[in-house]
């Protein structure tokens, strides 16, 4: 089992915050600590011990902070991202060629703007027990952060829900994935520039019929990954939740 965490992304949607701060490195909780010192320790409690993180825009924040992993427990690497192959998908090929991912491991792969308890071990069994080339973490509950309205004849409007709850279940940014779908990541990159997990690979994976399947959690996740959302944290509320790993 390996851990892949994406953390080399600009963070624009958390500009100017992101000018001078490294997306996974924003502060959080009571006692300030990297939003990616969260997802470290959630992978160290369930035994995901060799991580690998996948970086570029200001790496050196998060290395200087880091180390080689042994303050938490874990071994850790760095990879900075091919301009070459661009996207999650190609960060991962990347990962490949340069010798940090084998065709026959099992990632666990994480956004690294996620902040989430999710049970990673549970994930990972049930991942197992399908025998799945990908298994993605799906959260019920999500309500749309905008109200939606349904307009008739004549632009009337019907009905207007602020902030509905969604019916399907929404990703939340955590999956697990065999490290032999690299080999579908490189025959999709002769037909793209970009490739993504979500946008591209699980897509075809589903067209294709691999075996994809759902983990339906009602574990608390956040996504930190915009200024909007970054000023509506509780941080009371993130050291009550996470107690354990702020010790």
């Amino acid at each position: 089992m390996k851990g892949i965490v994406f953390c080399g992304g600009k963070g624009v949607r958390l500009r100017p915050l992101s000018y001078y701060i490294q997306k996974t490195m924003i502060p959080i909780g009571t006692k300030q600590k990297p939003l990616l010192e969260y997802v470290i320790r959630l992978l160290k409690k369930h035994n995901v011990l060799d991580i690998t993180l996948l970086v570029e825009y200001k790496a050196n924040q998060i290395a200087n902070y880091f180390g080689n992993g042994s303050r938490f427990g874990v071994k850790i690497r760095y990879l900075r991202d091919n301009p070459k192959l661009a996207g999650t998908a190609g960060a991962l090929l990347n990962a490949f060629l340069k010798g940090t991912i084998r065709l026959d491991e099992t990632l666990l792969v994480y956004y690294g703007d996620i902040l989430s308890n999710i049970n990673l071990t549970d994930l990972l069994n049930h991942h197992k027990e399908k025998k799945a080339v990908a298994t993605l973490a799906l959260s019920t509950g999500f309500s749309v952060p905008v109200g939606v309205a349904d307009v008739g004849e004549g632009g009337k409007i019907t009905k207007f829900i602020e902030k509905p709850e969604i019916e399907k279940p929404v990703g939340i940014g955590v999956l697990v994935l065999e490290a032999k779908a690299i080999n579908s990541i490189q025959k999709l990159f002769h037909q793209k520039r970009q490739l993504d997990i979500m946008t591209d690979l699980i897509p075809h994976f589903i067209d294709t019929g691999e075996r994809v399947y759902a983990y339906l959690t009602d574990a608390f996740w956040y996504d930190v990954g915009s200024t909007e959302k970054y000023e509506k944290i509780d941080n009371k509320a993130i050291s009550k939740f996470f107690s354990e790993y702020e010790k």
